[in-house]
């Protein structure tokens, strides 16, 4: 298997001019999970391992991989300026390190950086590539400004919740295993079983962040406990309770999201109330659900070490603690 990460420091930062580029290479340096170029290398592997004579598509893949992880900490640079999010993976994001005007313009050279990588992906396949690229794209931007307006929405539904993390997270996971399997030589039917595998852990995988953002530890959460809370973000765990809560229970809970000066008070008071009804439990279930689902999509694809590999992660990434 490719060495994700030695891919990623290989790409050279050291450049001028040094107030653009140092950014880029912080922000990249910063670790995480490498999800996403990870599966796209994985997806390549079920295929090639399946008996695919193509020994060269797993190296294939590297540059598509390498987009997809400079795209995502491209949308995150710009997130957290959004967001005035202060702490990404244990460090100060961009925007605070230096300042909001040098995070939108190196995550602007990011998004630039990825398409250049994306061009090395093989002439045939480009097309094909570039196409679902940029609809991932476009999905992300479009779950985003879901995200703005729900801050602005007094009903937001479970359902438009989850179509908003679909676009927002979860097209992401799941173009990086279809274009992953795609390079490698997948038959349609596999791709799309890549892709709804990716879909489903996407989704897991927020509902679970918003889970972590409330109930984990911020030692290894990587981020302050209870953001959510305190800006009133729609998350999973705040429409569920607001959907199941009885008549004293919701006045108690809309009477906490009105309060703006009182954070660890707050945080205190709407965990209880999602104790008090049974939220986690709920997000958990919903959690298991979509992972079930993306496990029973790998039963289409070749049996092979990589695909118990995906069996693994799928299940590491809706327990994990950061």
């Amino acid at each position: 298997m490719i060495d994700i990460n030695k891919e990623i420091e290989s790409l050279n930062w050291d450049k001028e001019p040094k107030g653009l580029y140092e950014p880029i290479g912080y922000a990249l340096a910063s670790g995480g999970k490498r999800v996403r170029p990870t599966l796209a290398l994985m997806a390549a592997e079920v295929i090639v391992n399946g008996g695919l004579l193509n020994g060269d598509a797993i190296e294939q893949t590297v540059p598509a991989a390498l987009a997809l992880e400079v795209f995502h900490n491209f949308t995150l640079l710009h997130d957290d300026v959004m967001d005035r999010a202060e702490i990404r993976r244990g460090r100060p994001t961009v925007h605070v390190k230096w300042n909001d005007n040098t995070a939108i313009l190196s995550g602007d050279q990011m998004l630039i950086e990825a398409y250049k990588l994306l061009a090395e992906v093989p002439a045939d396949k480009l097309p094909q590539v570039l196409k679902w690229f940029n609809e991932m794209a476009t999905g992300i931007c479009e779950g985003q400004q879901m995200d703005v307006d729900f801050e602005h929405m007094s009903q937001v539904t479970l359902d438009d919740y989850m179509k908003m993390i679909e676009l927002k997270t979860s097209v992401l996971l799941a173009n990086a295993m279809r274009i992953g399997g795609y390079i490698a030589g997948a038959t349609p039917v596999q791709q799309e079983a890549l892709y709804q595998y990716g879909l489903h852990i996407g989704l897991a995988f927020q509902v679970q962040d918003d889970i972590l953002d409330v109930y984990g530890d911020p030692k290894t959460f990587g981020k302050a406990i209870g953001g959510d809370i305190c800006c009133n973000k729609k998350t999973a765990l705040l429409i569920t309770a607001l959907e199941n809560a009885d008549a004293e229970s919701k006045a108690e809970l809309l009477q906490w999201i009105m309060a703006t000066d009182r954070n660890e008070e707050k945080i205190a008071a709407v965990t209880e109330i999602y104790n008090r009804l049974g939220v986690r439990q709920t997000c958990e279930a919903i959690m298991e659900e979509h992972t079930a689902l993306a496990l029973a999509q790998l039963d289409k694809l070749p049996q092979n070490d990589t695909t118990e590999r995906l069996r693994v992660m799928a299940e590491q990434l809706v327990m994990r603690k950061s």
